[in-house]
């Protein structure tokens, strides 16, 4: 079969895990520049100023740090019905069906082969902006504030595996991804590789985990209308003490402009603006750079910083 699947419409939100809440949630909202849009016991659910959903990012109290799961939403109802049956009849292990929370209807969960938990779902709660918070335009999700950073919607994640090439297979068969780009080390294993599940360059990647971790976190990142919020922000970062790992500066792969710092938690935190960049050709061949070719560094030669290789959460306990 070379056509496409669609049944999975787009990334929905992320569980990240914090044991710093506080600092971490004063760092999501008035620093980094996301709206809260409802609480429960253990958790904030956060979204950015145009995500239609609930949520986009759930903040959870937490002893460790990272990504609790991911969360996809399909693009109807029958889709779901798909997936599911196409993961439980693969190889990869199925966790089942869960009740939703605050953002979102039942979802079916499951798992890659490197401990990720990820689920998808169809019902989902549409953010309901109250008068304080309507948009001056109907077609806006809420109205913009220039609060922070302030990014306009949720983009990716990277997620770390030991091996990439088992990571894609399991990609490609739950949720129906197609690979954009990827990395090809010299010797023969894949060394990154970034999925989509619509016309966006990407809305998850993986990179091979070099910390011997299990389960672990590079990245979330949220989009900004221009690079010129990324510049703004690194000096918002800078003025309230975020570590500023690397950037501004622009990838060669997928040539996304970047800014990473560290929340206080020490999970890996990104905006980006990626222009006008989609992915259009329906029979998209991906693009693979060589180590040779990765190791000029990034589009205008800057080195790629060694923590960028190494740090992950939750952090790597050596015995």
């Amino acid at each position: 079969m070379t056509e496409h699947c669609f049944d999975v419409a787009h990334l929905g939100h992320v569980e990240i895990l914090t044991n710093k809440f506080d600092e971490s949630l004063d760092f999501f909202t008035r620093v980094y520049g996301l709206k809260i849009s409802g609480r429960d016991e253990n958790s904030t659910y956060l979204r950015a100023w145009d995500d239609y959903e609930f949520h986009t990012l759930k903040l959870t109290r937490s002893d460790t740090t990272g990504v609790a799961h991911i969360g996809y939403r399909v693009s109807s109802p029958e889709a779901l019905e798909r997936r599911v049956k196409a993961i439980e009849a693969s190889r990869f292990k199925t966790i089942g069906w869960v009740e939703g929370d605050l953002g979102h209807g039942r979802a079916f969960r499951f798992e890659d082969p490197f401990g990720h938990v990820f689920e998808i779902y169809w019902e989902t709660n549409r953010y309901q902006p109250d008068a304080a918070d309507k948009p001056a335009l109907k077609n806006m999700s809420s109205r913009f504030h220039a609060q922070g950073a302030s990014p306009r919607r949720l983009d990716h994640l990277n997620l770390l595996a030991a091996d990439v090439t088992e990571f894609r297979e399991f990609m490609v068969t739950c949720l129906g991804s197609r690979v954009t780009e990827q990395i090809q080390l010299d010797n023969g294993r894949l060394g990154g590789c970034w999925f989509t599940v619509n016309n966006k360059t990407y809305d998850l990647a993986c990179t091979e985990e070099h910390g011997g971790g299990f389960a672990r976190f590079h990245h979330i990142t949220y989009a900004t209308d221009q690079r010129e919020d990324i510049l703004r922000a690194a000096d918002i970062f800078l003025e309230n003490g975020v570590h500023i790992e690397t950037g501004p500066h622009k990838h060669a792969i997928q040539g996304t402009f970047f800014l990473y710092v560290w929340e206080p938690a020490g999970n890996r935190v990104e905006l980006a603006n990626s222009g006008a960049r989609l992915i259009l050709a329906p029979d998209w061949e991906p693009v693979t750079w060589t180590e040779t070719e990765r190791k000029k560094g990034q589009a205008w030669g800057l080195k790629t910083i060694e923590t960028f290789h190494t740090h992950g959460t939750p952090p790597v306990v050596h015995k």
